[in-house]
């Protein structure tokens, strides 16, 4: 006896081998539901014994079921023979209950019914159920069945890998009609386990159970609470051994395993990150390239050394009112050389390069998303029809029982509702468009509150008695503020993606395509503005409203707006841009995606051990399905695709202020795909194999990226660095054609007694003129402090190189996709062919049934035996190489329907 009560999770299977199997040893295991029963009291019972009314199943397709009746399932009788129930595809097991029926509670009640009339319908719908023994497993058996089984995992043989490039079988989508063309050895291993899974998760998602009025599928029963959960079963070493592990980095991805574990979409999810961590590589030579181009060259900068030139003696204005000094540009010397590292000529080949392998990684993937779909057999599949989602089923009932009590009295009849219209979703419109604007308020003010502290910070560092804490104001507020962005960048992260969550759910989708589009519209809108709103500040914002001495501009009167360093902003945005990509692969891709699903293992096993009671008698080894259950529910693929595409905006946007960022991007993802494998292997239950032709949305989102790419790059190069200046320079206003002078050339004259009061220094000396970094007029100018000629033949420059830029950029990109085809050369002749042998062969197979219409019977012929049935075709193929050298014996396990 346990505890008065005690909750118990029940399978519907009886798993042996390893737990991939029915308890014959031969059906597979194709699916698991699970649901709970409080029971009073739990006393082990023999199989033999009577059976209770109480049963559950486990579905399978792996053999061509008998027709059972659903009286069966309902266990009328009393019970049902062994020897019936193994003819029929099913073992009943009893509950345990001590002498039958215990009282339960009427909603258990009803749930209970719920299920004898959905697994009824299974049943009807040719599957083959099973239950589970009730066994309680106690948590240290389980633990240390658990740590044996991963130290005896590097012992296990391992699978040799299968090479499917070499041929291609020709395929049909399958028909029982055509049963004869089709290549089978065994029933059980001609679809593959992805395949079966889906076959019968369409099963349990089309089954209807009036009991729930006219409820369709098994996602609305578990959105109602009739079971816990529904989910295939994992068998995954060999993609354990080959893919899932971080000492497999090296090596190429298993993508047809994946594909026929997880399914196509999954499959393409790996293939597309496999594509782009590739192409990193030579992005990532280049960057090296030009950043080394910079390291060789910084101490034959002229710029550069002309600011490390103390002779020059280029007298500068104070950087806060009143506290601050004078000082000498010189000391500026390390920002100047460092900002030469990421700001020179090299920059704007290697920006130019990144938006032309932006173009030509789409264009890749493309020609890779076909070559896929020809080999996994999806260049003609059609979209399924998609039920609709159990809160959009919800919420329709609940209108049509509105709709029907206030028409109750009236004797005219009216149509059914069959949909929601726009006025049952404009509140969640109306929310959704209110709280995203909400958000974007709060992103925009964390930055404004960030620009705070770092003028508030900056000035009060300034006015500190201490030289050394006024020498490192400006290293010391940079560093903070960017830590202080990334913290607030991770927190709202994690709160964006709970909110678009929320918004979709209230917009009421009517099915998960549509729930899943429109969620990802929304987090990557939400969370690209939290990831680059700093990042944008700093780079087209930052210094170019804070005026000029004797004008500043003032943020509550008191306090300067920020300057850019002497040596520029784009020292400052590759700072910002490095710390804060680096922060989120760190933290967020890389801990947070380990940590967190391992604290929740360990607060289920901490709940799981906290409730068990202690048993006496020899517990069973941990089954498949506990083990599998334990795991983490998959929610889909939205969070994986967004952390690329953040990525890859990191990559792509404002490349030419950080050469490096590719190289960082490449070291992140080969870690990253071992951790999505690892995750998705051993972290989170099986999910059920989806179809997909393509990625979906997430290619336009790419495609957007690359082509804004353009524009900020361009905008970046222009406005943000000093490369526009320094050519104005060099061939308009210098003597010599040189760079020398180009410092002088850029700074402006101040007269001090034109400083507002108040704001001159304490100390001015004999100083009587400091300089400014800018294009106004000097204080002997009938135009003084104004914009002078250079200015304007600056911006001029700037909005040309724009223009320039954007446009060969552009004109390159199409030059680029006209030059490489979408579909691959050896693809379309592959289409073609195969399509001809397709015809071939169904034109054979009515030609040979028409024979045999026309064949005279032999009916009164008695020296022969009965005619076999004439085979229409034999089973096709094409290879690349010559068929006869292909091997024999191979794995029909591996291969796809072939004709």
């Amino acid at each position: 006896l346990f505890s008065e009560y005690l909750t118990v999770y029940f399978t519907f299977l009886l798993i042996s081998l390893e737990g991939l199997y029915f308890s014959d040893g031969r059906r597979k295991v194709d699916y698991v539901l699970v649901f709970h029963q409080r029971r009073h009291s739990s006393i082990r019972c023999p199989v033999g014994t009577s059976v209770s009314q109480d049963r559950l199943s486990i579905v399978s397709n792996g053999n061509f079921p008998q027709s059972v009746s659903s009286d069966a399932v309902a266990g009328r009788g009393g019970g049902m023979p062994g020897e019936e129930a193994a003819n029929a595809g099913e073992v009943f097991m009893e509950l345990g209950f001590a002498g039958g029926s215990e009282p339960t509670e009427p909603a258990d009640h009803e749930m209970r019914l719920i299920r004898q009339e959905f697994e009824a319908n299974l049943l009807e719908a040719g599957l083959e159920i099973e239950r589970d023994k009730e066994v309680k497993e106690s948590g240290f058996g389980s633990s240390m069945s658990t740590i044996w089984r991963k130290l005896n995992q590097p012992f296990q043989p391992k699978v040799p890998h299968q090479d499917h490039e070499r041929t291609k079988f020709l395929s049909h989508c399958f028909s029982r009609d055509k049963l004869h063309l089709y290549n089978i050895t065994s029933k059980d291993t001609f679809f593959d386990n992805a395949t079966r899974g889906r076959i019968v998760y369409e099963i349990l998602r089309r089954t209807v159970c009036v009991r729930t009025c006219q409820t369709i599928g098994i996602s609305t029963l578990i959105a109602k609470g009739v079971y816990d959960a529904a989910f295939p079963l994992h068998d995954v070493s060999v993609l354990h051994e080959e893919w899932a592990r971080y000492s497999a980095f090296y090596k190429y991805q298993p993508i047809d395993l994946v594909r026929k574990y997880f399914g196509e979409k999954i499959g393409l999810y790996f293939a597309w990150l496999g594509v782009y961590t590739q192409l990193l590589i030579p992005a990532s030579i280049v960057g090296i390239i030009v950043f080394g181009y910079g390291v060789a060259t910084v101490d034959t900068d002229i710029p550069s050394l002309e600011m490390c030139d103390e002779r020059l003696n280029f007298t500068m204005c104070p950087l806060c009112d009143g506290a601050c000094d004078f000082w000498q540009l010189s000391t500026a010397c390390g920002t100047a050389r460092a900002s030469h590292l990421f700001d020179n000529p090299a920059t704007v080949f290697f920006a130019i390069f990144m938006s032309l392998w932006a173009v030509l990684f789409l264009e890749h993937w493309k020609r890779r998303q076909i070559s896929l779909s020809f080999s996994w057999d999806l260049t003609g599949i059609e979209e399924d029809e998609e039920h609709p989602r159990p809160r959009y089923e919800t919420i329709l009932l609940q209108k049509r029982q509105r709709k029907q009590k206030k028409k109750k009295n009236k004797k005219k009849n009216e149509t059914a509702i069959d949909k929601l219209t726009w006025k049952d979703r404009l509140p969640g419109y109306f929310i959704n468009v209110s709280s995203i604007l909400f958000m974007f308020g709060l992103t925009f003010s964390a930055v404004f509150g960030v620009i705070v502290y770092r003028i508030t910070v900056s000035a009060l560092m300034a006015m500190s008695p201490d030289p050394e804490t006024k020498s490192n104001v400006r290293v010391t507020v940079t560093a903070t503020a960017v830590i202080i962005n990334l913290v607030v960048i991770l927190i709202l992260d994690e709160i964006y993606g709970a909110v678009a969550v929320w918004l979709t759910e209230l917009e009421i989708p009517k099915t998960e395509t549509n729930f899943e589009e429109r969620l990802i519209l929304k987090a990557f809108l939400l969370k690209f503005m939290n990831a680059y709103a700093p990042i944008f500040y700093v780079a087209f914002f930052k210094g170019r409203f804070a005026g000029r001495p004797g004008n500043y501009v003032y943020v509550f009167n008191d306090y300067r707006m920020e300057e850019c360093a002497p040596g520029g902003c784009l020292i400052e945005l590759c700072i910002q841009l490095s710390i804060i990509m680096l922060g989120k692969q760190l933290i967020q891709n890389n801990i947070f995606e380990i940590g967190i699903p391992k604290l929740k293992k360990l607060v289920r096993a901490l709940k799981d051990k906290g409730s068990a009671e202690t048993e006496k008698e020899e517990e069973r080894p941990p089954q498949q399905w506990n083990l599998d259950h334990a795991l983490a529910a998959f929610e889909g693929l939205t969070p994986e695709y967004m952390e690329m595409i953040i990525q890859f905006g990191f990559v792509s946007l404002f490349v030419a202020s950080f050469p490096l960022a590719p190289l960082f991007a490449l070291l992140n993802n080969v870690i990253e795909i071992r951790l999505d494998a690892k995750k998705f292997v051993t972290e989170l239950r099986r999910p059920v194999a989806i179809r997909a032709k393509d990625i979906g949305i997430w290619y336009n989102i790419l495609s957007g990226m690359g082509k804004f790419s353009v524009i900020i790059n361009a905008f970046v190069i222009s406005f943000t660095s000093d490369f526009i200046p320094r050519l104005v320079y060099q061939y308009t206003y210098s003597q010599t054609g040189t760079m020398h002078g180009f410092i002088d050339y850029t700074l402006s004259y101040f007269n001090v007694s034109n400083f507002k009061p108040g704001t001159a220094p304490q100390n001015s000396g004999d100083i009587t003129v400091c300089r400014y970094k800018d294009y106004r007029e000097p204080p002997w100018s009938p135009d003084a402090y104004q914009f002078s000629k250079q200015y304007w033949c600056v911006l001029a420059a700037r909005l040309a190189f724009v223009i320039l830029f954007q446009n060969l950029v552009m004109f390159l990109s199409l030059v680029v996709a006209w030059v490489i085809p979408d579909v691959p050369k050896t693809i379309m002749e592959q289409l073609k062919r195969e399509k001809k042998l397709l015809v071939d062969v169904f034109l054979r197979e009515e030609k040979e049934k028409f024979q045999l219409i026309q064949r005279p019977t032999q009916a009164g012929d008695g020296g022969g035996g009965p005619r076999a049935r004439c085979r229409a075709a034999s089973f096709s193929q094409f290879t690349r190489k010559n068929p006869s050298t292909l091997p024999r014996n191979e794995n029909e396990n591996s291969r796809h329907t072939a004709v």
